[in-house]
């Protein structure tokens, strides 16, 4: 599969990653423990494809170590955040802030990447700002919402904007293939979160186990996704997470969500400037 191939199944299993995580923060309100679980399956998911691809593409595991280190950004504390702003502001509002993270993640590339600034960059990056006033001025909001789940994901953005960066710039080098380098960074996000949660396995981890089942399959897919595409491509295309997670939201959680038209063209404005962004490099 090609990058925006790649990018755009990240996504999709994205959007279905905050809407599972919704569904279980019902049944389990333990942020630390359903992100511990959450990585944990993913770890094990991404574990299976790198075993799966092995005869094929090796292992070269002594290459991926650095990955850790990018694990630690996310889903060690990012996923954290990330869980927090779903269960305080619900999958669709979250899955809205995630969308702009095209505009972060570019401004990132073109500082550090060296990546060239163009006019249709400056226009996304406008239609991202007013997806993103549309949030902040619908006025029916479920009953759960809290605004510091805004804030939430907005330290999820620059988190998961600086992993994208990182991921890239060591994907140019490595010689591990992408399964492993995903199960290196979700290895050094989950011994993070190991020594800040110290867990012990029960049953109130099951409700976690579809979400990290779907976010194992998105990780695995968006590094496959950065070895092949730079991140001006690759971080635009996985913000239409926005509309997977409101149509998700809407679909299936419409009575808890209530997803409105102000969050509806919000989503839609932020997908079309990252669109845009995507199209431009």
């Amino acid at each position: 599969m090609t990058a925006v191939g790649l990018a755009l199944a990240s996504a999709v299993l994205f959007g279905g990653m905050s809407v599972g995580l919704r569904f279980a923060l019902d049944r389990e309100r333990d942020v630390m423990l359903g992100t511990f679980a959450t990585v944990s399956t993913a770890l094990v998911v991404a574990l299976a494809w790198a075993v799966a691809e092995a005869p094929a593409r090796g292992v070269h595991a002594s290459a991926a170590w650095p990955f850790a280190l990018a694990g630690v950004l996310q889903p060690g504390i990012g996923q954290l955040f990330a869980t927090l702003a779903i269960r305080e502001t619900g999958s669709s509002r979250a899955s809205m802030v995630f969308g702009t993270a095209p505009v972060v993640a570019v401004a990132i590339a073109l500082v550090f990447l060296g990546e060239p600034v163009s006019a249709p960059l400056l226009v996304g990056a406008v239609l991202i700002v007013g997806g993103s006033v549309e949030l902040a001025r619908e006025r029916d909001r479920p009953a759960h919402f809290r605004r510091a789940g805004l804030l939430f994901a907005l330290v999820t953005v620059v988190l998961f904007a600086s992993r994208d960066n990182l991921v890239r710039w060591l994907a140019k080098t490595t010689s591990a293939p992408p399964a492993v380098t995903a199960s290196a960074a979700l290895l050094g996000g989950l011994v993070l979160l190991a020594v800040v949660v110290r867990p012990r396995l029960s049953r109130r981890m099951l409700p976690f186990v579809p979400a990290g089942i779907s976010f194992g399959l998105s990780y695995v897919a968006l590094f496959e996704a950065f070895y092949r595409g730079r991140v001006s491509i690759v971080s635009p295309l996985v913000a239409t997470e926005s509309l997977v997670g409101v149509g998700l939201s809407a679909l299936l959680l419409r009575h808890t969500e209530l997803v409105g038209r102000r969050l509806a063209v919000g989503a839609v404005l932020i997908v079309a400037g990252g669109a845009l962004i995507g199209a431009a490099r």
